[in-house]
């Protein structure tokens, strides 16, 4: 492979200052016509790219946008993310997609390339929910937004959905529907979106007079499907079954509806089904899933937004503001079949 072209390569074939190129590259009025049209051909002869991260890191201004996301094999942040990429299109700039997995490891890994490359600004739905890795982030002076979850401080912005509503739409349509046990199904309980789906869960249950005992709570290591066909094998073994599962986002349910099918389990006959965020795959499923509706595109577009604008020409009039989008519940075959309270 040979080595990268350079500036100094273009000015020493076109008999010129390297201050000669950079003017053509960066001020053409001010280089004679004759001159600029000779480096600009051994430009294209040559092939020559300016190395813009370098020119940004001198301006002190990079025109990349990172965003950290908790799980890319999860189409609701592939939504996310064409969201933050067309509010940054539309601004001139681009988006680096990174995926902590899930890891507080890989997510301090990435914060830390983040700083080394010193990018315009960061959006990020945090793995690590004691806020460590953030705050040694700060030190950087890169700022920050927080997608799908709210900011614990108003020193940051936020743009996140109202998981106890969106639990409490859950929990009211499968009460409405005749259930009175329902089980959670959750991913691991330190992730905020996962406390206030059950919270609104529970919210639902209280409002029909039901006990919390009516809920069973079974929590998946992951929020992934091969998770949620483990929790579905573990709820098949309560006694007495529940007769609706609630999980916490779509890929559990898929994961949960491959179970119970194996199982000979029928949804929504003897198991009702709701998952949560409502992802492509939730209408694609062999029965149709009920979803809990979450605005993806919107809330990555919006993050974005609220990033550019505080890293922008107006940075100095920015003022952090905490953006809570609604939720809709969305009906489909796995909880059609109404049922009769008992």
């Amino acid at each position: 492979m040979g080595r990268m072209v350079g500036i100094k390569d273009v000015a020493r074939q076109a008999g010129v200052s390297v201050g000669t190129v950079s003017n053509v590259i960066n001020r053409p009025e001010m280089v004679a016509a004759t001159t600029r049209d000779r480096v600009q051909a051994v430009i294209e002869r040559l092939g020559y790219v300016r190395q813009e991260s370098a020119r940004q890191l001198r301006a002190g201004r990079s025109r990349i946008i990172a965003l950290l996301v908790l799980d890319m094999a999860n189409p609701f942040f592939v939504e996310v993310a064409r969201g933050a990429e067309r509010a940054a299109r539309e601004a001139g700039l681009g988006v680096m997609v990174c995926n902590s997995a899930q890891s507080l490891e890989e997510e301090a890994d990435y914060l830390g390339l983040f700083a080394e490359h010193r990018v315009r600004g960061v959006l990020v739905t945090p793995a690590d929910v004691t806020g460590t890795n953030l705050e040694g982030f700060r030190r950087h002076d890169i700022p920050f937004v927080f997608v799908d979850r709210e900011v614990p401080s108003g020193d940051a912005c936020s743009v996140s959905v109202d998981d106890v509503e969106g639990g409490t739409l859950a929990g009211r349509h499968l009460i409405a529907q005749g259930h009175r046990s329902v089980v959670y199904v959750s991913g691991p309980m330190q992730l905020p979106q996962c406390q206030d789906r059950r919270a609104g869960l529970l919210a639902a249950f209280a409002e029909e007079g039901l006990p919390a005992e009516a809920m069973v709570h079974i929590e998946a290591e992951r929020l992934d499907v091969a998770s949620g066909r483990d929790a579905g094998a573990r709820l098949l073994g309560v006694s007495p079954r529940p007769t609706a599962v609630f999980c916490a986002n779509d890929l559990l349910a898929l994961g949960v509806l491959q179970a119970l099918f194996a199982a000979g389990a029928s949804v929504p006959g003897e198991v009702a089904l709701v998952g949560y965020d409502d992802i492509e795959f939730a209408a694609a499923a062999a029965v149709p899933l009920t979803s809990v509706r979450q605005p993806a595109f919107r809330m990555g577009r919006a993050a974005a937004e609220l990033l550019i604008e505080e890293t922008g020409e107006e940075a100095d009039g920015h003022q952090h503001r905490r953006i809570v989008l609604q939720p809709e519940l969305v009906v489909r075959d796995s909880t059609f079949a109404p049922r009769a309270a008992g």
